[in-house]
């Protein structure tokens, strides 16, 4: 279902998504369409590859192929980070513990995506805050990842 909701998402932004064999690429954005990969076999990766695409669409300017450069590079991560807080949000994690999701595989299973999505997520995350996070009432824990609500 995640994969479909952002395909609304796409279409309600007017972009085009096609699947087409783009090499060795998995997804592409390229002015106002987004290419998967027909390859991507499960609709987990899909919706974690059309999130990225989505994320350039947001967060990027201009060929950013060469990743020899550094700004490349820069917003490469930027779109990557934009797919993280899309379908991994700090959130979504807080809610998932609340569930009694106990693992990375059951956490990928409840967000809809692959688990080396999450994974990257987690370290996307602890980049960017550290240890853990504090979210109102919650601690958000990314090494080990777990989830506890202050008294």
């Amino acid at each position: 279902m995640l994969y479909e909701e952002l395909l609304i998402e796409a279409d309600n932004e007017g972009l085009n998504v096609y699947e087409r064999d783009i090499d060795k690429l998995k997804g592409l954005y390229i002015d106002g369409n987004i290419a998967l990969s027909p390859f991507v076999e499960t609709r987990s990766e899909k919706a974690c590859i059309l999130a990225e695409e989505l994320g350039h669409y947001h967060t990027t300017v201009g060929n950013i192929l060469d990743q020899s450069k550094v700004e490349n590079r820069k917003q490469e991560r930027r779109a990557r980070g934009w797919a993280y807080e899309r379908l991994v949000s700090l959130k979504s994690l807080i809610e998932a513990s609340k569930q009694g999701i106990k693992n990375r595989y059951e956490l990928a299973e409840f967000l809809g995506v692959s688990e080396r999505f999450i994974d990257e997520a987690i370290q996307y995350y602890k980049g960017k805050h550290g240890l853990y996070y504090e979210l109102g009432k919650y601690i958000i824990y990314f090494e080990p990842l777990g989830v506890l609500e202050k008294l």
